[in-house]
């Protein structure tokens, strides 16, 4: 026998994976279309990590992997290879950084939060760059001004943004 009859929590699950995979769309695109390169790193500075931070306010715990897909997709399609994992990871780690900070009662814990979850960023590519891919400690601290900018722009995008959007219930 058909029944249109849904499970309670299936439909919202659904809903669930369908957002997540829409953040994790726009923060590919607001990494990988809307950058300015540096030249000195041979990188780019990007505005996926304010969408990060949106979707950490959005989603919860969804912006976990929304984030490490749409980053490293970013860097598959940008061809930075060798970045896919770190970038997973560390992206990963910037969107439970600022899920647990935003859950703060005090809006300026918040931004400190927010600050600190991009402080996770700079860091981890720092290391990644110094001893995993083996640039060496000169070429991992040039990078360091481009990640630097990236967080900061990260964390105003994400402040002005995530006001915007808190009428949203998920």
């Amino acid at each position: 026998m058909h029944s249109n009859h849904r499970e309670p929590g299936k439909a919202n699950a659904t809903v669930r994976l369908a957002l997540c995979s829409m953040m994790a769309a726009l923060i590919f695109v607001a990494t990988y279309f809307i950058k300015l390169p540096m030249a000195m790193t041979n990188g780019y500075v990007h505005l996926g990590d304010g969408f990060i931070l949106l979707a950490a306010s959005l989603l919860g715990w969804g912006a976990v992997p929304a984030a490490a897909v749409g980053s490293m997709l970013a860097d598959l399609m940008g061809g930075y290879a060798v970045y896919l994992l770190p970038t997973f990871l560390i992206k990963a780690a910037v969107a439970a950084v600022a899920v647990l900070a935003l859950k703060n009662r005090h809006e300026w814990l918040k931004v400190l939060g927010l600050v600190a979850a991009e402080a996770v960023m700079v860091g981890g590519y720092f290391i990644t760059e110094w001893l995993f891919l083996g640039y060496g400690l000169a070429a991992a601290s040039a990078s360091l001004l481009g990640n630097v900018m990236q967080g900061l722009s990260g964390v105003v995008i994400g402040l002005l943004l995530i006001p915007l959007f808190q009428r949203i219930k998920l």
